[in-house]
């Protein structure tokens, strides 16, 4: 059974503000590739028409890497990566870094380790 609630988040200095549907009691990823093992992010995934950016498109700076179909978006004022762009075999997706929900104890989530570094 799906317990998806609506969730705001966004980067440390504000200028990013986004809400999303996401179900938290689902696990979310803890993967050691070579750019989420630096950033320390917990990601929980949702369809792109369940994620509205409310501010800060313009704050907005994009990196890729490797293959080039991820969109690791990040602010330029505080350099907070609480978002990315990508497409999941469902369609578009968008990856949230669970540590940048407002209100959220990510030590209560369910983490899944994925060895990202090995793909």
């Amino acid at each position: 059974m799906s317990t998806t609630h609506s969730h705001s988040g966004g980067c440390h200095c504000g200028a990013v503000r986004y809400r999303v549907e996401l179900d938290l009691s689902q696990p979310v990823i803890q993967c050691n590739c070579s750019i989420c093992a630096r950033t320390g992010t917990l990601l929980a995934f949702a369809p792109e028409s369940s994620f509205t950016l409310e501010k800060g498109e313009q704050n907005l700076t994009d990196y890729q890497f490797n293959k080039q179909v991820i969109h690791h978006l990040f602010c330029k004022t505080c350099g907070i990566r609480s978002f990315a762009r990508g497409t999941s075999p469902n369609g578009p997706m968008v990856a949230i870094n669970t540590r940048c929900l407002d209100e959220v104890d990510v030590t209560r989530l369910n983490i899944q380790h994925v060895d990202g570094k090995s793909r």
